[in-house]
């Protein structure tokens, strides 16, 4: 397992909200808050990570609390999410929509068929 750089002391938490707003990579989020992450998982499920990281935190209203709470949520948060990948795959946790809309497991609504290239492509059976 990688380990953060600041992964030996405590996250520093102050402005914690608008810190997050500003970071651009999923490794910036992981050292920001102190999360321990496999260099290996973080690469084939980065933005499938942070997304489902951005879900939770739709789920739970930040703002206007103590800088120590709203880091320890978030925190919190983005570990679930980045646990979300460990024993799965992005494909499996089809957190964006094209994944989700194209589940082989849902069925597909009427009108909205998919028909796969292979099958346009094969070849037309004689009677």
């Amino acid at each position: 397992m990688t380990t953060c750089p600041f992964d030996q002391r405590p996250a520093d938490v102050s402005n914690i909200l608008s810190r997050l707003k500003t970071l651009t990579s999923a490794e910036e989020f992981f050292a920001a808050l102190n999360v321990r992450y496999d260099a290996d998982k973080l690469a084939t499920a980065r933005l499938h990570i942070l997304k489902r990281m951005g879900d939770y935190l739709a789920s739970d209203d930040l703002d206007g609390l103590p800088d120590g709470i709203a880091a320890a949520r978030a925190r919190a948060m983005l570990q679930r999410a980045y646990e979300d990948f460990v024993g799965s795959s992005p494909l499996k946790q089809r957190v964006f929509k094209v994944l989700k809309d194209h589940d082989p497991k849902r069925p597909v609504a009427p009108g909205q068929a998919f028909v796969a290239l292979d099958d346009i492509l094969a070849p037309v059976k004689a009677d």
